[in-house]
């Protein structure tokens, strides 16, 4: 699959997580497990590290939204807002899968490709795409190490900046398939079937 057809595959998968219920969910995460099981340990371990996210988004919604308290206790919270915190909280667990897929299908220098492909038309209106795929990439790539315990505080001081190598980004961008243009053909109406 082409670089920039997999990106835009994960932003209509991250959009259809928005007006998709249980069942088309639970296909979201079999399609991501069958396709590739490194991305299902990835987004265990992206799970993993929002823990805390996700506690807290159930608790804002599931107090958030007005209704019938459960068993009738004054600070419990709400029914309604329980059903929509168990909704949201497995929606942004298919957001993560579909990014465990797309870091785990692409890798870094796949990323830098896709993104190239994808923001090169938009040369025509004046936008310098390639100083932003160069910055993309290296946050990418600092991604990647882990920084000790109050990194943040050195990272901020001007004279403490550690200089960073030079080096050459190549994009190699394969050409594309029948099946990636057909693929990017039919996303608009998927999402269009899904939303009607």
């Amino acid at each position: 699959m082409h670089p920039t057809a997999a990106l835009l595959l994960w932003l209509f998968g991250v959009l259809a997580t928005q007006v998709l219920n249980y069942t088309e969910l639970s296909f979201l995460f079999l399609f991501v497990v069958v396709s590739s099981p490194e991305a299902f340990r990835s987004f265990i371990q992206f799970a993993r590290r929002g823990l805390w996210l996700f506690l807290s988004l159930w608790l804002i919604l599931a107090y958030g939204k007005a209704g019938e308290p459960v068993a009738d206790l004054a600070w419990a919270p709400t029914l309604e807002g329980i059903s929509e915190a168990n909704l949201q909280a497995v929606r942004l667990l298919a957001m993560l899968a579909c990014l465990a897929w797309l870091l785990t299908r692409l890798g870094r220098n796949g990323m830098v490709n896709a993104l190239w492909g994808v923001l090169r038309p938009l040369a025509g209106l004046g936008l310098d795409f390639e100083r932003l795929v160069v910055r993309l990439s290296l946050v990418l790539d600092h991604l990647k190490t882990p920084l000790p315990a109050g990194a943040w505080k050195t990272m901020l001081l001007k004279e403490n900046r550690p200089e960073s190598d030079l080096q050459k980004i190549s994009i190699l961008l394969p050409p594309w398939t029948f099946f990636d243009r057909l693929l990017v053909i039919s996303l608009p109406f998927c999402f269009l079937w899904i939303v009607l």
